[in-house]
């Protein structure tokens, strides 16, 4: 037999108040550890000129790396093999202190030879590579 105290009948309410406690507690942790996640590759992309300013005369110093679908390859308009493309990239970037290179490869060729191109340049020392679609070079 069991004494009543109260007077009445006993409810049986769980305490919510320690759950809510834990829920806050785990939602802090997954906002702290949300940011530290990593999104993928940083990608480079050339940007168009603001408001139809002439090119600088400089403009030489960017280097892009074409592979047509026969897979010949041009550093901006000088024919290359690609035996020779390391050899050439480390001359081009052995004076310059930003090493950057956009490859822009046609788009029926496979992507097994742009990534050749990429590892190449990745070798030669190159910091940043970009790719070139032709949406960025139509300035969309």
């Amino acid at each position: 037999m069991a004494m009543n105290m109260g007077g009445g009948p006993q409810k049986a309410d769980i305490n919510v108040t320690p759950l809510i406690d834990v829920l806050l507690v785990l939602l802090i942790i997954f906002m702290v550890i949300t940011p530290l996640t990593p999104h993928g590759l940083e990608a480079l992309a050339p940007q168009p000129p603001k408001d139809n300013t002439p090119p600088p005369p400089d403009q030489d110093r960017t280097v892009v790396i074409q592979i047509d679908k026969d897979k010949s390859m041009r550093i901006n308009q000088e024919s290359i093999t690609e035996a020779k493309l390391g050899d050439r990239l480390l001359e081009i970037f052995k004076t310059r202190a930003e090493r950057v290179v956009f490859v822009k490869g046609d788009p029926n060729l496979d992507f097994q030879t742009v990534a050749r191109a990429i590892d190449i340049a990745k070798g030669a020392g190159i910091d940043r590579i970009g790719l070139m679609t032709p949406k960025i070079e139509a300035g969309q």
